[in-house]
């Protein structure tokens, strides 16, 4: 792992994403073979949001910086930015699912500018930042993949900020003073979860997770270290620069294949009693979820639940054989180790408690 530099940015921890990926650059990928011994001496200047606790990167390492600054605060971009020419910076920061739709515009559009703009000022050699499936919205039939040419069809407004942000980066891109590569990464996985993915384990377990439509609808997923490894390839190739790559597993999964690993792995290695059942439920169900998402929206109103609700029956998959040709991204992991690895996560040192 070499950055030709001694420090790098990153934004977007203590969260599940930014999180890893500040372990993946003091620590290494153990998985992967290119980038298994981190770059020796490497500091990380990490972008907190204020009163967010941020002793956990300390705990990390020593070489391990916590700067407070908001994304919507061009000044605070600037400060966080400072003294930070020829350096790398990971923008893994950004809003899924908001209290109020403008949050979305607000954080991953607006607050996108206000960091690159400062990263330019700064003389930051090279952005790498994380967009989403979500500006590309769902495939058009069950056999088909995305690849980095598939045209925007941004699903919600979150999938519209997202398509914002990556135009934002691209005209950038074009001013030629920073170098950019965007990573779309779908629904990814591991250590580091928030509790909405623990609520997702205790359904299961329960027998409460919605199958809508059959559950034969396919899903890219990206295991943590798979997508840690094409983020750090992606700021050290040169052929990355001004690139699009879609970033995760090798290859997607059906939401029943999803579900029965969780369950198997919950029963089998985790002492978990699993009920076996699922909440089947015809198609229609999501589609009128997607209605009444799209109402709220418009209203400038967000509800979670029923956002994910309306993508249960989708398929949305992507190739990842451009990274795998251009950066040389290998992803170790596939869906059973790496949900076993995150089940032993949050079980820590005591029994797997949901």
């Amino acid at each position: 792992m070499n950055f030709n530099t001694n420090e790098v940015l990153v934004t977007g921890a203590p969260g599940w994403l930014g999180l890893g990926l500040v372990h993946a650059l003091v620590e290494g990928l153990p998985d992967s073979g290119r980038l298994q011994k981190p770059q020796a001496g490497l500091r990380v200047r990490c972008l907190v949001l204020p009163g967010e606790d941020g002793s956990v990167l300390k705990e990390i390492s020593d070489r391990v910086k916590v700067v407070a600054g908001d994304l919507r605060d061009p000044g605070l971009c600037m400060r966080f930015c400072r003294d930070a020419r020829h350096t790398v910076l990971f923008h893994s920061a950004g809003i899924i699912h908001p209290r109020r739709v403008a949050e979305l515009y607000q954080v991953n559009v607006e607050g996108t500018k206000y960091l690159l703009e400062a990263a330019e000022q700064a003389g930051v050699r090279r952005a790498v930042v994380v967009s989403s499936n979500s500006p590309i919205g769902c495939n058009p039939s069950r056999d088909h993949l995305f690849d980095e040419d598939s045209p925007y069809n941004p699903y919600m407004n979150y999938g519209r900020s997202k398509m914002l942000m990556e135009q934002a980066v691209k005209g950038i891109q074009l001013g030629g003073k920073l170098e950019t590569v965007l990573i779309r990464a779908p629904w990814f996985y591991g250590p580091y979860q928030p509790p909405r993915q623990s609520i997702f384990f205790k359904m299961i377990r329960d027998g409460k997770m919605p199958i809508v439509g059959g559950g034969n609808n396919l899903r890219s997923m990206a295991y943590i270290d798979n997508l840690c490894e094409g983020l750090i390839l992606a700021a050290m190739s040169d052929k990355a620069n001004g690139q699009v790559y879609w970033v995760a597993d090798e290859r997607p999964y059906t939401m029943n294949e999803i579900v029965e690993t969780i369950e198997r792995l919950l029963e089998t290695e985790f002492g978990q009693t699993c009920a076996h059942k699922r909440r089947k439920l015809p198609s229609f169900v999501s589609e009128v979820a997607r209605v009444t998402d799209s109402t709220l929206q418009k209203l400038g109103l967000y509800n979670q639940k029923i956002h994910v609700l309306s993508e249960m029956n989708k398929n949305i998959a992507a190739s990842v054989k451009r990274a795998q040709q251009e950066l040389g991204y290998a992803p170790a992991i596939a869906l059973e180790e790496g949900m076993r690895r995150s089940l032993k996560w949050l079980a820590g040192d005591k029994p797997l408690a949901l």
